[in-house]
């Protein structure tokens, strides 16, 4: 039990190892998604800023004409005020003409100069003013126009602070950190507690499976085990029933066996014992003896019969299958029984039809028809009817033996083939039968690849019906 232990503290340590990878990927992701969409939109936002300044910057120039008004210049500490920003505009030769303080000594380098020539700039990583402040740039161009002269190229930067993008960064990381920790904190108490109803679940499997080893059946596995288990319980539980009714068939037909050769065998020994010990006088000695003769022929017919049953039920057994006419094995399996039809009076019909041929086990094929005839003739009532019918169609081929009588209850029906059985009627009539024959006849009916079936309805009738194929695969 300990090792279940270790191996199912090692599941869990896997699941939280996959399930912590899982969330930490997740979280990097979706913080590297919302950060950038966040940069994006400051971005988006200081683009607006310049583009709001460069509109308000030309139309005062219009006005005045000149770079240095005291209108710009107000305009320009307003943007600085308002948006916290530093705007910086230069003239074509990269002068500096405005900033933020009242240093306008530095010029635009060339380098930043050819990029906004090209295509307006909008970087993260570059500051021309101060390389201890990181800041986002954002550079572009303009023209005003002095009076009649061409138009004149103007530069603009503009930087703001990445103290919020910085401060929203953090936000991130620590929201997802909490976020991270709740999911595995709730995924390991998860995983704790399916790792612990498994664990019982599998000691709970393996009890009852220990069980079942000892052939003690009185308790079934419960199918709410986890799903690697679920088809393998279901598969437990069928064969535990399978090896619980076979144990209950075998007692049975020990206890049926044990029976059945017992009542013979005291018959036998109690009629030698009166025949040594002069208990049954010489005048009734041979009339004893039929009775021992009898007996012993129905011990050599029990016994044939459970090795035909074990050849059966092993497999060993191998019809030999060739083409026979089975009207005429009937015709023949009847006569055999001609006192006896005689002696109640039995009314033959249908052993007149048509020659039906089918690919059968003639032995074998003869050994059901004797039971079934024998059945019939031993509980056909007097003056009563033993009909047979023989038909054929769509491949099969159908023997139907028939006979009048009390029949059988519907109870009955369903265990007439069973090993054993005798129904209750039965019991008084038929002393010397052994309860084999219909279960033996089924058998080698399926051994030839078709079914037998009976029909009855109490009080009137008894029909049992042979179906096999025409020809055997």
């Amino acid at each position: 039990m300990a090792k279940q232990k270790d191996s199912n503290t090692n599941l869990l340590k896997h699941s939280l190892f996959i399930t912590i990878f899982c969330v930490v990927c997740i979280s990097l992701f979706m913080y590297m998604v919302s950060s950038k969409l966040y940069k994006k939109e400051k971005f988006k936002e200081i683009e607006s800023i310049s583009d709001l300044f460069i509109g308000g910057v030309k139309d005062e120039f219009e006005v005045t004409n000149t770079m240095y008004s005291s209108n710009i210049t107000k305009f320009h500490d307003g943007f600085l005020k308002n948006y916290g920003v530093s705007i910086y505009v230069y003239d074509s030769d990269r002068n500096c003409i405005l900033s933020p303080t009242d240093d306008n000594s530095n010029q635009l380098s060339e380098d930043l100069k050819n990029r906004i020539d090209d295509d307006t700039v909008l970087d993260s990583d570059s500051h021309e003013i101060s390389n201890k402040e990181p800041s986002i740039l954002y550079g572009d161009r303009f023209y005003v126009k002095y009076g009649e002269s061409q138009p004149q190229r103007m530069y603009l930067t503009v930087y703001s602070p990445t103290d919020n993008i910085s401060i929203y960064n953090a936000k991130l990381i620590i929201a997802y950190i909490i976020i991270a920790t709740a999911c595995t904190s709730i995924a390991y108490i998860f995983l704790k507690r399916r790792a612990r109803k498994d664990l019982n679940d599998l000691q709970n499997f393996l009890r009852i499976s220990e069980k079942y080893s000892k052939g003690d059946f009185s308790e079934k596995l419960v199918i709410q085990t986890p799903e690697t288990l679920h088809d393998i319980t279901t598969y437990v539980n069928a064969l535990a029933s399978n090896m619980e009714h076979s144990e209950e068939k075998s007692q049975t037909f020990i206890a049926n066996v044990s029976h059945e050769l017992r009542t013979p065998i005291t018959t036998i020994g109690g009629f030698v014992d009166g025949i040594l010990d002069g208990t049954i006088p010489k005048s009734r000695q041979q009339e004893y003896l039929i009775l021992v003769s009898k007996e012993i022929k129905r011990l050599r017919i029990l016994i044939t019969s459970m090795l035909n049953m074990t050849r059966f039920e092993t497999g060993t057994l191998k019809p030999n299958f060739k083409e026979t006419n089975l009207t005429e094995l009937v015709i023949q399996t009847v006569l055999m029984f001609e006192k006896k039809i005689d002696d109640k009076k039995i009314n033959i019909e249908g052993l007149d039809s048509d020659r039906l041929n089918a690919v059968v086990d003639a032995d074998l094929m003869q050994q059901v028809i004797y039971n079934l005839v024998e059945n019939a003739v031993k509980f056909v009532n007097v003056n009563g009817t033993l009909s047979f019918r023989f038909e054929k169609g769509n491949g099969m081929c159908l023997i139907g033996i028939k006979n009048t009588g009390e029949g059988l209850k519907n109870t009955e029906i369903q265990q007439v083939f069973d090993r054993f059985y005798k129904t209750d009627s039965s019991r008084g009539k038929d002393t010397t039968g052994l309860g084999l024959g219909l279960s033996i006849s089924r058998k080698i009916v399926h051994l030839h690849n078709g079914h037998i079936i009976v029909k009855s309805v109490f009080g009137e009738y008894t029909e049992f019906a042979i179906q096999i194929p025409e020809k055997q695969k």
